[in-house]
């Protein structure tokens, strides 16, 4: 990949003020790196164990994201770049599984292939994909983001739609 495509990848996801617009990254570096690509997949937020960071029910066009973790490294950092790096490559894993790679192994080194060609190996977001987002809760006191309640909350606006119908 040209030097001028890893910098836009880069301004984009410093740039991104919503799941939405890392969704549309993510869409993008997969198609790029990969050529592959899926259309019509819906986010979800709920209140997970900690250790699981997001999953996809195989057959369906969810992601679901642990709202809990993404608050936790919200609230630990001040920077957008590695909140944004993390929601992306919680929402990558989560799409290859739904492009039908099932082994959470090949997934684990898709993700890590598609962040190093898009973003290089010096970016937060390969970094991440490369060690694993539990390693931004290093020192993080986890105790007090336990959920009161869990409510499964859908992300509006996630996918631009191609088309102008509802299915």
């Amino acid at each position: 990949m040209e030097r001028a495509d890893v910098e836009k990848y880069r301004s984009r996801i410093e740039k991104a003020s919503s799941y939405g617009e890392v969704w549309e990254i993510v869409k993008d570096t997969v198609a790029e790196s990969l050529n592959q690509r899926r259309a019509g997949m819906m986010l979800f937020l709920d209140d997970l164990p900690i250790k699981l960071g997001a999953y996809h029910p195989i057959g369906t066009n969810n992601i679901v994201l642990n709202r809990l973790l993404v608050k936790a490294i919200e609230a630990s950092t001040q920077s957008k770049r590695v909140l944004n790096a993390l929601i992306y490559n919680l929402l990558l894993h989560e799409y290859l599984h739904a492009l039908g790679h099932l082994s959470e192994l090949k997934v684990r080194q898709l993700t890590y292939h598609v962040a190093k060609e898009c973003f290089g190996e010096d970016h937060i977001v390969t970094a991440i994909a490369r060690s694993s987002p539990w390693a931004l809760l290093k020192g993080i006191p986890l105790d007090k983001n336990k959920a009161s309640e869990r409510v499964l909350e859908i992300v509006k606006d996630f996918e631009k739609a191609d088309r102008n119908y509802i299915v």
